[in-house]
């Protein structure tokens, strides 16, 4: 998401339900690391009680670092959930994801300046959302 100044970004991390397409988890970051994925898989993991599901559950993300850090592929491994990662050079393996993020992008009221903020990302996402 772009920030303030060209060439500054926000890092939105978002989760969705292929079958409902709901969105399950969302934050934006200032920064794109295997530790704020962690966390964020952690705390969307416990809010969303998905540890009382009965089917496996599977993670499909994009070939980013944070999805590929050790501490990342851990925290799924204690939570029980198999990681999926699209084919190098793939960027259609998972439409669904696609498809939302060029509907965030394409909103009417999307700020195509940039955030002048952190918070401002946070909570024109948490609209978006919601």
């Amino acid at each position: 998401m772009p920030g303030p100044a060209r060439g500054t970004w926000f890092y939105l991390y978002l989760i969705m339900d292929v079958c409902s397409r709901k969105i399950v988890g969302h934050e934006v970051y200032e920064n794109e690391t295997g530790e704020l994925a962690r966390e964020f898989i952690e705390k969307a993991y416990w809010r969303e009680h998905l540890a009382s599901r009965d089917k496996p559950l599977v993670l499909h993300s994009d070939n980013g670092s944070p999805m590929k850090a050790a501490t990342f592929l851990e925290k799924l491994y204690d939570l029980g959930i198999t990681s999926s990662n699209s084919r190098p050079r793939v960027s259609n393996d998972n439409a669904y994801s696609e498809s939302l993020f060029k509907t965030l992008k394409f909103r009417p009221w999307f700020p195509v300046n940039g955030f002048k903020t952190i918070q401002d990302a946070q909570d024109w996402v948490l609209k978006f959302v919601f």
